[in-house]
């Protein structure tokens, strides 16, 4: 069910990215390390210290040798480590894309 929830998540931030009139992929990118500068100084209120507080939590993990999961275990090692990939990336992507309509129009409410 989980997996089916992150692949959900996925399509959905892909469909966000590609969809008409909202900022590409690219753009998101570029608007990250703007983002979170913003988000740390307070001028940007939509990306709060909690979700900065999960986002390098997840980042962590990542990196981290310690895992739900150990890596040593062919197969299932990396599914825990790409499902919290999946989700850190969904969420860069979907935050980065309201800061990047919030930077076009600063009076734009937040999520």
């Amino acid at each position: 069910m989980a997996k089916a929830g992150r692949a959900a998540a996925t399509w959905r931030a892909y469909r966000e990215v590609s969809k008409p009139g909202s900022p590409g992929l690219s753009a998101r990118l570029r608007a990250m390390p703007r983002m979170l500068r913003a988000a740390v100084k307070g001028e940007y209120r939509g990306l709060t210290k909690g979700k900065l507080a999960m986002l390098g939590m997840a980042v962590a993990y990542i990196v981290s040798p310690i895992d739900v999961i150990p890596d040593f275990l062919l197969g299932l090692g990396i599914v825990d480590d790409f499902g919290v990939f999946l989700w850190l990336a969904t969420a860069l992507l979907g935050e980065s894309g309201q800061f990047v309509e919030w930077e076009r129009d600063p009076r734009t409410t937040v999520k």
